[in-house]
């Protein structure tokens, strides 16, 4: 969906209408074979240019990812809207992130922006977002009113598979904010964990317990919130091409949490020998949850999004 190169700070991508406009007609199509009417289009994590990379490669990489997205939304402006990579850099402070917020949100339109929790890509060189380092960046995205899609990129460390790391991710953005009070100190931060929290609703049991032994140890006030009521401040998407796994996430953070999500074309490509669809076309397994009405159905379908990406009518 998104194309680019980068050799070197001099060369911007060169991507022809022609081809761009093929490949979101192809979008389109899917869409409207699946009863999609609005997507929102983010980079795909793995093609991010993250970790030690050269910043001003970093730099030229990420405005041509975000460039191709804003082309994209022009050809389909009542189909598609902007989530805005960032150009994220070991090591570097996190306010480097701040124009291209910035410029993604006044000039191009975009939505939201997709966080890296892990610019060190497997190698241990990045602080868990509970970490005071990524607190200016929460300010920010307070002030903006701006959502964050937190889903990591490539991993180089030859023991995980890239579907690996970003799961055990995304239970680690989970368990190292909740630790950290952030919702305490940026009560308006709007996060949306990927691929359904991660480990996170299936493991609960054991983050309850901890929660429970912190404070019958002391180590948390007694009138502390319990483990539940702090993950459902998260917001999390339902990219998970499993109805079983799917019940468990609305049953375990409410469906008021979630927003509807698809990664076709993509990792749902595969086809569902039992029900002969692709693994993502997740309408159909959603609407047949015995556990959703039709309210329910519409907060997830659309209603959450609304209230997630306040800029959506802007």
């Amino acid at each position: 969906m998104v194309s680019g190169g980068q050799y070197g700070s001099s060369y911007r991508a060169q991507v022809s209408d022609r081809l761009l406009e093929e490949s979101a007609d192809q979008n389109v199509r899917i869409m409207d074979a699946v009863g999609t009417d609005l997507q929102l289009l983010s980079p795909r994590p793995f093609l991010t240019l993250n970790g030690t990379a050269r910043w001003n490669d970093i730099v030229d990489w990420t405005s041509d990812t975000n460039d191709m997205i804003a082309r994209t939304v022009r050809m389909h402006p009542n189909r598609f809207r902007g989530v805005g990579a960032l150009p994220q850099q070991v090591d570097r402070p996190i306010t480097s992130l701040f124009d291209e917020i910035e410029r993604v949100v006044d000039e191009l339109g975009f939505v939201g922006i997709l966080l890296n929790p892990d610019p060190s890509e497997g190698m241990n060189g990045s602080p868990p977002l509970g970490d005071p380092y990524w607190y200016p960046l929460y300010e920010k995205l307070c002030e903006l009113d701006l959502p964050a899609h937190i889903h990591s990129g490539q991993c180089c460390n030859g023991r995980e598979t890239y579907d690996e790391h970003f799961i055990a991710e995304e239970g680690l953005a989970i368990t190292s904010i909740y630790r950290a009070d952030v919702f305490d100190r940026f009560p308006d931060l709007k996060l949306m964990i990927s691929h359904g929290g991660g480990p996170i609703p299936y493991q609960i049991g054991r983050w309850r317990s901890h929660r429970e032994m912190a404070r019958a140890q002391g180590r948390i006030a007694a009138d502390a919130p319990q483990f539940d009521e702090i993950l459902r401040k998260f917001w999390f998407d339902t990219v998970l091409h499993n109805p079983d796994s799917l019940a468990l996430l609305f049953k375990t953070v409410g469906h008021d949490r979630c927003c509807f999500g698809t990664e076709r074309p993509g990792s749902g490509d595969g086809i569902d020998p039992v029900s002969g669809r692709h693994y993502d076309d997740l309408k159909p397994v959603i609407e047949a949850l015995p556990s959703l009405d039709q309210a329910a159905l519409n907060c997830v379908f659309e209603g959450n999004a609304r209230r997630l990406f306040s800029r959506l009518d802007v």
